[in-house]
């Protein structure tokens, strides 16, 4: 018996995220493989990206474009992430000082928390929302104070909005058009939160990454439009969602000069830098707005199809004027809990969804899953002729 057998097993430290596990969406996704199940759960395209850019992207690694980009992210993609925001919203960001590009939106997420908040700070977040924010509180230190939407329409109820606010509140986290549930913020709700945050120091981290895909002839109302909200905003969006590239993840993050500085002295610890041959391959691909620009149509056309195939189901379709999800209810079905009845459908009806009871801090039952229609239309076309038995 050697010596290293006998040694006792280490006792690992204390969990800095105790309560967290597997998510839901490698549950799911896992269940969905095992079944061959149709998987509109996990929020990503089976189809696949424009052939261009990825040639772009090929182009700059046989160019030489393989080694370490500036910090921040190079120059050209900069400023044409500067140039998009100005357009589409008419806010004038320094490319050189308020715009970095991050690996992911989610990364950009966590280090906007960890740049700005300290322990014992409170974050209001509007709940149901990303599973990557809660941890990011938690990592911080600070507490989260969730905001309940309520179904159907999940409309931000300003009066608790305002009521979670103390001294304490360091930021609140927002997210246009919404995952999971396919809502809008309006220019009026932009109204509503710069009056309520008037004469504060509260910080805004605004989640952005589907803001491409807003439907029906509505307009996206990013906090870049107002000024006031503008002025406080990290506003983070996402190259994979809008160049169906999740993989790739690439993101970016715009802020005032003063908070970007912040967030980029965690940025250069907690990842330094980004892919260098795919930041070159966006800059180059952003020269033709068209596919930025298209998406919503593209999007719609799906999401239209989609709702039209369950139109005679006995689910009840919720609103989605944004995103790629579409939210169901499905209590004329079953009386299961949502954990359990996407489950039964993945298993016996080979369509995998997921509970939007996963989004909540919370335990939460209101008899609802989201579907991802992010799907070629063979794929959709499956997943509807097995939900019709329902």
């Amino acid at each position: 018996m050697s010596a290293e057998s006998t040694l006792a097993p280490l006792t690992p430290p204390p969990s800095r995220l105790p309560s967290v596990g597997t998510t839901i969406f490698t549950v799911m996704s896992a269940l969905a493989a095992e079944k061959n199940a149709v998987n509109l759960g996990q929020g990503f395209p089976d189809f696949d990206c424009d052939p261009k850019i990825v040639d772009a992207v090929a182009h700059a690694m046989r160019t030489g474009h393989n080694q370490y980009p500036p910090m921040a992210g190079i120059p050209r993609l900069r400023q044409a992430i500067a140039a998009k925001i100005a357009n589409l919203y008419g806010h004038a960001y320094d490319w050189e000082t308020e715009i970095t590009v991050t690996a992911g939106a989610t990364q950009g997420i966590l280090t906007t928390i960890l740049c700005t908040v300290h322990p014992g700070d409170e974050v209001i977040v509007l709940e149901p929302c990303y599973d990557s924010y809660l941890p990011s509180i938690e990592l911080a230190g600070a507490k989260a104070v969730p905001v309940t939407l309520d179904a159907p329409d999940f409309r931000v109820p300003f009066d608790r909005l305002a009521a979670a606010i103390t001294p304490r509140t360091r930021m609140i986290l927002l997210n246009t058009p919404h995952n999971p549930t396919g809502t809008i913020w309006r220019a009026g709700d932009m109204d509503k939160l710069a009056q309520l945050l008037a004469g504060t120091d509260i910080l805004l981290l605004s989640d952005e990454v589907y803001e491409h895909m807003v439907y029906d002839g509505q307009q996206h109302a990013s906090v870049s439009r107002h000024p006031e909200l503008a002025r406080r905003s990290f506003v983070i969006s996402s190259f994979g969602k809008t160049y169906h590239v999740t993989g790739w993840k690439v993101g970016y993050v715009a802020a005032p000069v003063a908070l970007m500085a912040e967030f980029r002295k965690v940025h250069q610890f907690n990842v330094f830098t980004v892919n260098t041959p795919m930041q070159h391959g966006l800059a180059d691909y952003m020269a033709d707005p068209a596919p930025y620009l298209e998406l919503a149509s593209f999007y719609q056309a799906k999401r239209d199809y989609f709702r039209a195939g369950l139109a005679n189901s006995r689910f009840k379709l919720l609103p989605s004027d944004g995103t790629y999800f579409q939210c169901v209810d499905y209590t004329a079905i079953s009386d299961l809990s949502e954990a359990d009845f996407a489950m039964w459908l993945t298993r016996e009806i080979g369509v995998a969804a997921i509970p939007v009871s996963a989004f909540y801090s919370q335990p939460r039952e209101s008899g609802l899953v989201r579907f991802c229609f992010a799907k070629k239309e063979e794929t959709l076309a499956l997943a509807l002729k097995r939900l019709a038995k329902l």
